[in-house]
């Protein structure tokens, strides 16, 4: 188990937001959380980041208690967070972007892996154009890349496909099952989009006014689920 998520609640101001949750996010997964919007699913993602304090529960990564580390300390460990909206710095250049992640990883390497260049080859190709000037999927692109700057275990991406042209869309899903069966990446992903959840994921887990109220296989994603839960 890489990733293991405990009764956890969380209140934000006077909103109980997170009501005992419970997530198991296996090694080699690729696990997608879904529901409506507003139903806790970010706030989940920014609890395991440690952007957010948990009020209670345990949050596990690969057995280390998560709660007693801060969010760098959680990203060193080998946890990729891509952000929504995907929070890239606009005035750097992609090169300056994507050197971000370095100062972070671990073992101290200075030079950006080869690896993303071959993944994104627009990246390369607009090196030091300014993050700022980028279309929304290239930025995307970019943002999914400065996370695996660090060479993660576990990389967490909170909505990839919003906002996003669909031959991106279609190119980022080939990137996380590329990963994921190349490398063994596990994957947590955020996502509305009902056929690139299908497609990509392996486990779901729904949310329903912060509660888990499904979850399971992908294949076991009934249209009875989406109906109840997701369906808008």
């Amino acid at each position: 188990m890489v990733l293991s998520v405990k009764t956890l609640n969380q209140f934000y101001g006077g909103s109980h937001t997170l009501w005992d949750v419970d997530l198991n996010v296996t090694t080699g997964s690729r696990t997608c959380l879904m529901g409506r919007n507003g139903m806790g699913k970010t706030t989940l993602l920014k609890c395991i980041m440690g952007l957010l304090p948990a009020t209670n529960g345990g949050i596990t990564f690969e057995g280390i208690d998560l709660l007693k580390q801060s969010a760098e300390e959680r990203a060193r460990m080998g946890i990729g967070y891509v952000p929504q909206g995907r929070e890239i710095f606009p005035q750097l250049t992609v090169e300056e972007n994507l050197r971000v992640g370095l100062g972070i990883r671990k073992n101290g390497a200075r030079s950006i892996p080869a690896r993303i260049y071959e993944l994104f080859p627009v990246l390369k190709q607009m090196l030091h154009r300014r993050g700022g000037d980028l279309s929304g999927g290239q930025q995307q692109q970019l943002a999914i890349g400065r996370a695996l700057v660090l060479e993660p275990k576990l990389l967490i991406l909170d909505e990839p496909t919003e906002g996003i042209q669909p031959n991106i869309v279609h190119e980022i899903g080939d990137i996380i099952l590329r990963l994921n069966k190349e490398e063994g990446l596990t994957v947590l992903l955020v996502e509305q989009k009902l056929p690139f959840a299908r497609r990509v994921a392996s486990e779901f887990c729904i949310l329903d006014k912060g509660r888990k109220v499904a979850g399971g296989s992908i294949s076991e994603l009934s249209d009875q689920f989406v109906r109840a839960h997701l369906s808008v």
